[in-house]
């Protein structure tokens, strides 16, 4: 089963490869005014705290806000486009390292990308205003469940490395919703991994089970916002270089950090970009 799930995602990583450089190249003339240096600082930042169990989105959204380096109704799409083949490097590192039951795994991982096919669709075609309002309420969601972590709000957690029945059918419907709020800016992590303790499962199997659901889902959202072009080619591709650089550090140099005081500074600068997409979504006529 693991071999077939490293076949399936190095084929997905292959058809993203192809489709992201046929995009590019056919655009490189008419590339956005985005800062390399700036975008790939932000891309390597975010991605090595996001094997660390951070999450990128969030921050993501934050830096990009604050540096101007991209119109607020392409950051999904960009930071989607940006992130898929650090994620995909991470899957294939914990799927390998952590077991997981693989029906579990193998179920939680499709819906996921199903959500997010349907979700990326949705998300390409909104406003601007409908974008700043979708992820200043995306944001707000992610802090309260980074918040119920450091907090110890949500109670659970185990042994179990697999579902069965009725946890397992929950299971995959909230990574179907999960997978396609994550098109709108809502990252995974942090709801997954409260999910999968909620359930009762051990916490070492979120990994690899909610940086599978990012790697199965976001290969074909993206392929979505390439061909609907609602994404910023130069800071994706800016990003996506040295986050790949990044996810090898962190996940095999580095390992871990004592992160708490971190987190709780992420969770405060994402409940500042919340307010500030918030009220300019509202003030738009």
């Amino acid at each position: 089963m693991i071999t077939i799930i490293w076949v399936s995602l190095a084929g997905l990583a292959v058809w993203f490869i192809v489709v992201l450089t046929r995009d590019f190249l056919a655009h490189r003339n008419t590339l956005e005014n985005s800062s390399w240096l700036k975008t790939s600082i932000i891309g390597f930042v975010v991605n090595f705290f996001d094997v660390l169990g951070i999450g990128a989105f969030a921050p993501q959204t934050a830096l990009l806000k604050f540096t101007k380096q991209t119109k607020d109704k392409q950051i999904p799409g960009t930071m989607n486009v940006a992130n898929t083949l650090p994620v995909l490097l991470q899957a294939l590192i914990f799927i390998t390292i952590i077991e997981v039951e693989p029906i579990t795994l193998v179920l939680m991982l499709i819906s996921a990308a199903l959500g997010a096919v349907l979700g990326a669709g949705v998300v390409a075609k909104l406003s601007e205003k409908k974008i700043q309002l979708v992820m200043g309420f995306a944001l707000l969601v992610t802090a309260f469940f980074m918040l119920a972590t450091n907090m110890e709000w949500i109670q659970g957690g185990g042994e179990a490395i697999g579902l069965q029945k009725e946890k397992l059918a929950i299971a995959v419907v909230a990574n179907f919703v999960l997978g396609a709020l994550m098109t709108a800016g809502i990252g995974l992590y942090a709801p997954c991994m409260a999910l999968v303790f909620a359930l009762g499962m051990s916490p070492k199997v979120a990994f690899p089970i909610m940086m599978g659901s990012c790697a199965f889902l976001m290969p074909p959202a993206s392929v979505r916002f390439i061909r609907e072009k609602a994404y910023n080619r130069k800071a994706a591709i800016a990003m996506a270089i040295p986050g790949v650089v990044a996810v090898c550090i962190a996940a095999f140099i580095i390992k871990s950090l004592p992160l708490d005081v971190l987190r709780w500074v992420v969770i405060g600068v994402i409940l500042y970009t919340s307010g500030v997409m918030l009220y300019e979504g509202f003030a738009k006529n």
